[in-house]
């Protein structure tokens, strides 16, 4: 599992939190964490389809924080970037002939969902508000 999408998120919202009233090109954005500014617009789409960026075209353009980051929970950008279970995907075609295998897509659904429950009630108590005070 090398899944980036979360962090690189956090990092993009961070650096806009940390640029209030700022319109931050892609550029700029990808310069900070060394990708290509095709990756970050790539990113900004999604998070814009979140509700959690605004974007404009043009000279000036750029992108900025939609909402205070005070009411940015870490939570939303999980859930705005999610592509995957933390611990993996299920099995693609266990055997239906062996006792284990037959349930175990089953199983590992039930776990998967109780373990993101987890996460989620835990990324929900930090803001990008607060992740951003840990730089200052």
């Amino acid at each position: 599992m090398n899944n980036t999408r979360f962090a690189s998120a956090l990092h993009i919202l961070t650096l806009l939190a940390d640029s209030p009233g700022e319109w931050l090109n892609s550029e700029w954005i990808a310069g900070s964490l060394n990708v290509n500014p095709v990756v970050v617009r790539k990113e900004l789409i999604v998070l814009h389809e979140a509700g959690l960026v605004q974007s404009r075209k043009g000279k000036n353009g750029g992108s900025t924080l939609a909402k205070d980051p005070q009411k940015i929970s870490l939570a939303e950008i999980y859930l705005a970037v999610k592509n995957s279970e933390v611990l993996g995907k299920l099995h693609a075609q266990p055997s239906p002939d062996c006792p284990i295998g037959k349930q175990i897509n089953q199983k590992l659904s039930v776990l998967y969902q109780d373990i993101d429950q987890i996460l989620l009630k835990e990324l929900e108590a930090h803001s990008v508000a607060s992740f951003r005070a840990e730089f200052h």
